[in-house]
């Protein structure tokens, strides 16, 4: 296979009308540096931040455009947009810790979420979006979890798009312990349960929100979880009636927020984290995923979506900052073989990143649990 001309793909690119609808993203210079590697095309395009739903189409004819020029076999293309200072709106205020569960009381409080069988905590991995990487960054999370000696589990929630059966190289059915109970399936010694696993491939999810709920309910209650330190949560991307309902329906003992650095996808993250922070879900902090790209051949680092903005939104809004995880050739690749790079390659750069992570997110889980654990007791008489 010939090498991909760079300037081949500036010509096809200059075929692509820009916002105006005028000129060219091209002549209009909004297009980043493109890199270019193994056949695969990487470049964003800046758009203002209040066009962006509008202007997805631009970025997807983009990415068809360049996946039409000889020799390319893939394309990643982001949007991105220039900071309007924090967005012109003030960080929300942090909300209220939750009280400990024995806290609640008659008085108007809200009742005690009923916890899941044989799991000591929940974690939720939730995007604002998707395709910022949030599924793998559940699953490595997990093996992450797993590799500093807890016993994991993960329930992949995303019930219109499951992809734990992919991401971990699971086949087949599970089995069931009796009549209603189902035995969760082993993935690198990992409990997995997902609706993946339940229903074909290629069959389209089309359910209402109760549908929905129910379906949840079932992968949590009847299941033979445990025993479990962490259940990990693959949340859907987005801030709809499941997600909201699942944290308010879930003892969560807190939730991971990916984003990745483009200030549009910031933008989602913040609805989401002001989701879990409305129904006092602890945000235990936020991961930057594809930060930034490392090349394959010379191993240099390229800032090709952005650098650095989830760290300046997780200060703008009070919240830990988990790590910046890179975007290397071969993710896509494992990831389709079922083979995370935690376990894959564990000395690399990205495995590396998330072993950090897992490190923090244990060290908020047990700091949440102490303040929780030192709560007063509200005694109503």
């Amino acid at each position: 296979m010939s090498a991909v001309s760079r300037q081949a793909v500036i010509d096809k690119l200059s075929t692509i009308k820009g916002p105006d609808l005028e000129s060219d993203i091209i002549s209009l210079g909004l297009v980043s540096e493109i890199f270019i590697a193994d056949g695969k095309v990487f470049f964003s395009i800046t758009v203002p931040a209040e066009r962006a739903q509008e202007l997805e189409p631009l970025r997807e004819a983009a990415e068809r455009a360049v996946k039409t020029v000889p020799g390319v076999t893939g394309a990643v293309v982001a949007l991105t947009a220039e900071r309007q200072g924090g967005m012109g709106a003030a960080p929300p205020k942090p909300a209220p810790r939750p009280q400990a569960a024995h806290s609640r009381g008659p008085q108007g409080q809200p009742p005690a979420k009923p916890g899941v069988p044989g799991v000591e905590a929940i974690i939720a991995v939730a995007s604002g979006k998707g395709g910022v990487g949030k599924s793998t960054t559940a699953v490595n999370l997990a093996l992450g979890l797993q590799a500093l000696g807890l016993k994991v589990g993960i329930l992949d929630a995303d019930i219109y798009g499951p992809s734990m059966p992919r991401l971990l190289g699971l086949t087949g059915k599970p089995q069931m312990v009796d009549s209603k109970t189902l035995k969760p399936m082993d993935a690198y010694g990992i409990q997995v349960m997902s609706i993946g696993f339940l229903v074909e491939e290629e069959t389209p999810m089309i359910w209402r929100g109760p549908m929905v709920m129910s379906a949840l309910r079932q992968l949590l209650r009847d299941v033979a979880w445990g025993p479990l330190d962490v259940m990990v949560v693959d949340m859907p991307p987005g801030t709809g009636d499941a997600q909201l309902t699942m944290a308010q329906q879930v003892p969560l003992a807190g939730a991971v927020i990916v984003s990745t650095p483009q200030d549009l996808a910031l933008i989602d993250a913040r609805k989401g984290l002001n989701m879990f922070r409305r129904v006092e879900v602890p945000v235990l902090g936020i991961v930057e995923n594809m930060s930034y790209f490392i090349a394959p051949d010379t191993g240099s680092r390229y800032d090709i979506f952005g650098h650095g903005g989830a760290r300046a939104e997780a200060e703008r809004l009070g919240v830990p900052f988990l790590g910046e995880v890179p975007l290397t050739m071969d993710v896509r690749e494992m990831s389709d073989a079922g083979t995370p790079v935690v376990v894959s390659n564990p000395e690399g750069a990205q495995a590396r990143t998330y072993s950090a992570i897992a490190e923090k997110v244990l060290e908020r889980l047990r700091a949440e649990k102490a303040v929780a654990d030192t709560a007063p007791a509200i005694i109503f008489e």
